[in-house]
């Protein structure tokens, strides 16, 4: 007997054959939606959003600006010359007069330059270079950039060689460089997508289908993210995780959904009896992943940073759109389509030699020799995963800094200029907000910080009323050991009494964005896994199974971050690939990566288990079912998987060292897990487990009886409000 929650997706099924033209009437309301309104969230997302607000950092970079006025140094112009030096006319001359008409602009705070202070931190040690540190008025990250491009005209001296660097410059270089990645990816990858959509389902309109509940999702997810905006701040960054999610999703739920229609239409099915044979089992399998997708990007809310927040905003929406589309306009699609789904054919050699028996085709016996010896599979395997993945163990995690653009570009050879040839070292000291401190206080705090190991110079350089700044300069690059040792030694020095200390800056920023993130990730692992068990319990009425899904999961993506390791921060390929290695990782890359793949390979396990209950509930033979889950579910995995990993490897064409390592991490889990880890140690660890695979506690057992989310085709026609008459 069939409860009514077994039965929803049959009953919508039904549903859908009956309103088919007001849901496909709905979903042009959704493009023309996305297309006048929700394309105005490009206006509203925003740059940067990396670091916690709630941090030390942040509430020092608050009370500065409060307190002090603005401090941050956001531009830094470099003036050289070959022959004459700082001291000379020459020199002198073009710097002031083009500082003097800097400091009349409203987009510029202050300027801070060696001709009026004459601090020797601002030449260069050969004297022929020097460079002004520029404050701009602007607050935000988006305001900086535009105040940016109004000076960066005015910024260039007379007969002087200028180089302008900066965070913000290096910002507005990142975002423009990150732009050509993404269009040029674009470029690369989806003339290969679309050919690739012709040959895996074998005829345009059936590969249509994709292009339609993607462009559906993008769409709906960009509209829903306008939305959002109105309450909160969003990264721009959440527009590549929305058209990442969104096609990729969309080329998985439809080749699902497709293939099954198609299965069904095979057995002589109407068109209206196989689309709710369809939702029944392929459409409840779409909603599984969908749900347990959204919530393991949904986990990504619980960061303070507005650019991981912004990923899980956007992830979700697109997952939840693709998977409504998935269930509503693709149905009725197919409903209208009905047999011309297979219109404009295109005629291919493997599909005459594909076999329609679910226990003879090639998967199926793959799967039958690797269920004839497990264990050798099952170690082989792990072998090579676990070496793989062993390289993650000795990850170092930092900010990132002017290497991440590619060498030459204006921006980073400023940075490195400055770090090389003037006596700091850096263009970014560490910043110690100090307040309640009395003149001789302060000059002691002062001595106590210069006198610190690698410390190269501390002076109060701002002060008002009861409040100072302490800027402190440093030997090295800000994200390297000896930086961060400093914030923290400084952190560590007994307040005197009466007196408050903060101490910011940009290394003090990564410390806290480190910080930050791992104490939220145990609980960002938590609400994943968590999530991912219990649904797929309601799914496949098991307790074994969620939680090999879980452990499977982590060894394809353990898998990925030991090759990000060895590639990225140990440098090897770093030639090949065209990037500067730095000797750790930006730990928001893997954050981002752990979100996404973790999701994406709990939808090819659902993919794969869903066939495989169906062919147990069947036949109760553990071995026959999942053999037939293999062969009615292997073609679409590997298809899906090429697919998604053709449109991901556009990213590793990049020139940004970031999106380099989203594109390469991402390729390597997907291919790893559609091939390793579906292909063989799921079929080994099956055999191995038997019965026990869908073992469950009485209690539980009952539970999944009573309101599982179980795949079935049985009972679709008996929803059915009209007669049908399967052909014959």
């Amino acid at each position: 007997m069939y409860n009514q929650g077994r039965d929803m997706l049959s009953w919508w099924g039904q549903v859908v054959v009956r309103i088919r033209w007001l849901l496909v009437a709905a979903a042009v309301g959704v493009v023309v939606a996305g297309v006048g309104w929700g394309s105005s969230v490009f206006d509203r997302l925003i740059s940067g959003g990396f670091d916690d607000p709630n941090s030390e950092a942040a509430r020092a970079t608050e009370r500065i600006a409060a307190e002090l006025g603005r401090q941050d140094v956001d531009v830094v112009v470099l003036y050289s010359s070959d022959d004459a030096t700082v001291d000379d006319a020459a020199m002198r001359g073009p710097i002031t007069s083009t500082i003097d008409g800097l400091r009349e602009s409203p987009d510029v705070a202050g300027v801070t330059s060696y001709y009026d202070t004459a601090t020797p931190a601002l030449v260069s040690e050969d004297r022929h270079s020097t460079y002004a540190a520029i404050t701009l008025d602007a607050v935000s990250d988006d305001a900086k950039l535009d105040a940016y491009d109004e000076i960066r005209s005015e910024l260039d001296a007379p007969g002087l060689t200028t180089e302008v660097g900066g965070v913000v410059a290096l910002q507005a270089a990142a975002d423009e460089q990150v732009e050509r990645d993404l269009a040029r990816g674009e470029m690369i990858a989806m003339p290969i997508v679309l050919v690739l959509l012709v040959l895996i389902f074998g005829g345009a309109v059936a590969a249509a289908m994709p292009l339609v509940i993607g462009g559906l999702a993008v769409l709906g997810a960009l509209t829903t993210t306008r939305a959002i905006t109105e309450v909160t701040d969003v990264s721009v960054f959440a527009v590549n995780t929305i058209i990442l999610l969104g096609l990729g999703l969309a080329i998985d739920y439809s080749l699902l959904m497709v293939s099954r229609f198609r299965e069904e239409l095979g057995r002589g099915l109407e068109p209206r009896l196989a689309v709710v044979r369809t939702m029944a089992t392929a459409g409840r399998t779409v909603l599984v992943s969908g749900l347990t997708i959204a919530l393991a990007l949904a986990s990504l809310l619980i960061f303070p940073q507005v650019f991981l927040r912004s990923m899980g905003f956007g992830g979700v929406a697109a997952v939840a759109v693709a998977t409504l589309g998935a269930l509503t306009v693709l149905p009725a699609l197919l409903v209208i389509l009905g047999r011309r789904i297979d219109a404009l054919r295109v005629p291919l050699p493997w599909q005459r030699r594909r076999s329609h028996d679910a226990n003879a085709g090639a998967w199926a016996r793959l799967a039958r020799s690797v269920m004839r010896r497990p264990l050798p599979y099952l170690a082989g395997v792990l072998i090579i995963l676990v070496t793989a993945g062993l390289p993650f163990l000795g990850a170092q995690f930092s900010g990132v800094d002017e290497r991440v653009l590619p060498e030459g570009t204006e921006a980073r050879d400023v940075a490195e200029r400055v770090a090389d040839e003037f006596p700091n070292g850096s263009e970014a000291p560490i910043q110690a907000y100090v307040e309640g401190a009395s003149v001789s206080q302060l000059r002691g705090l002062a001595a106590r910080i210069e006198s610190m190991p690698g410390v190269t110079g501390a002076e109060p350089t701002a002060q008002r009323g009861d409040s100072a700044l302490i800027s402190v300069g440093y030997a090295g690059p800000r994200t390297g050991d000896q930086a961060q040792d400093l914030v923290r030694d400084i952190r560590d020095l007994p307040e005197p009494v009466g007196v408050d200390v903060l101490v910011g800056g940009r290394t003090a920023a990564d410390i806290d964005r480190l910080d930050s993130i791992a104490d939220r990730l145990p609980w960002m692992a938590l609400l994943m896994a968590t999530t991912t068990l219990v649904l797929l319990f309601l799914a496949f009425g098991s307790v074994l199974l969620p939680i090999k899904a879980v452990v499977m999961n982590l060894l394809s993506i353990g898998t990925s971050f030991g090759v990000l390791v060895w590639v990225f921060q140990d440098g090897h390929l770093a030639n090949s690939l065209g990037f500067t290695p730095t000797g750790y990782l930006d730990p928001t890359i893997p954050i981002l990566i752990l979100a996404v793949l973790f999701g994406l390979a709990t939808d090819y396990e659902v993919f794969l288990l869903s066939r495989v209950r169906e062919a147990w509930d069947d036949t109760g033979d553990n071995t026959t079912a999942v053999a037939r889950g293999m062969q009615g579910t292997g073609r679409i995995i590997t298809a899906a998987a090429l697919l998604l990993a053709t449109v991901v490897a556009g990213f590793a064409t990049g020139e940004i060292t970031l999106t380099k390592m989203i594109g390469i991490g991402m390729v390597v889990a997907i291919v790893v897990d559609a091939t390793l880890v579906r292909g063989l140690l799921v079929p080994a660890t099956m055999r191995l487990l038997g019965r026990w695979n869908w073992w469950a506690p009485t209690p539980l057992a009952r539970f999944y009886r009573r309101y599982g989310i179980r795949d079935t085709a049985d009972g679709a026609s008996s929803v059915l409000q009209e007669p049908v008459t399967p052909r014959t």
